[in-house]
């Protein structure tokens, strides 16, 4: 069964390659977000991974907060809405060949951690992005998490969301490691579920707020988790 997975995951990771490569092949010719959306369709339908949608999308969003556990959480966000997305991302990723094309065509947010001159780029970046109606997505934990548990969230989110008076929605998306990891080489084809929570006014006044809402999300996650068989 373990070498089964890992030849699925094989087959999964050249799919994302590939749809990687014609979103690239593609992004000038076609109306964005459109070139993107296709390359994170062409990755749910080729590996076979449903999404389950709970709660609605405010249309009046500006900012995504996602927990992170996979590769696969960027294709089903991008598969869930059909707004254009401006993902903020750390600079290495962008620096690497190829991959790091993916992001700079569509014009993603670069940010450098513990650099204030980059904390600077960031809110000025976001301003582009918001005066252009894209909404900016995040994962505020800054990297995967694959135990169950969510990690701090870096305060960058809560200082463009505080400086332009975002409104803010979280979505919570379960378990997308237990069917892609890229650090086991483990994939399966599954059905993963994105839960939507209400979305609200950044709060300047309210320091208190983004870690309140990792709390928030931690016991939606803990308690789908509880109530699902399925997830676990």
């Amino acid at each position: 069964m373990k070498i089964f997975a890992q030849i699925s995951w094989l087959f999964a990771t050249i799919i994302i390659f590939a749809s990687l490569v014609l979103m690239i092949l593609t992004f000038k010719l076609m109306p964005r977000p459109y070139s993107r959306k296709m390359s994170a369709w062409i990755i749910r339908l080729s590996i076979f991974l449903s999404v389950d949608i709970e709660g609605e999308e405010d249309p009046q969003t500006q900012m995504f907060l996602l927990n992170h556990q996979s590769d696969l959480d960027i294709a089903v966000m991008e598969t869930i809405t059909s707004k254009d997305l401006a993902w903020v991302a750390k600079k290495e990723l962008f620096d690497i060949p190829f991959f790091g094309l993916a992001l700079k065509l569509p014009q993603d947010i670069a940010v450098e951690r513990e650099n204030k001159t980059s904390l600077v780029k960031l809110l000025k970046d976001a301003k582009k992005v918001i005066d252009k109606k894209r909404v900016i997505t995040m994962f505020p934990e800054g990297t995967r998490s694959t135990k169950g548990k969510m990690l701090p969230f870096k305060a960058g989110a809560k200082m463009v969301a505080d400086k332009y008076k975002l409104r803010v929605q979280p979505v919570v998306l379960m378990q997308t490691a237990k069917y892609y990891n890229v650090k086991n080489f483990y994939y399966k084809p599954g059905r993963i579920k994105a839960i939507y929570l209400d979305s609200f006014v950044a709060d300047k006044s309210n320091d208190e707020w983004l870690n309140d809402l990792r709390i928030k999300m931690q016991k939606v996650y803990d308690d789908e988790l509880a109530n699902n068989p399925r997830h676990r």
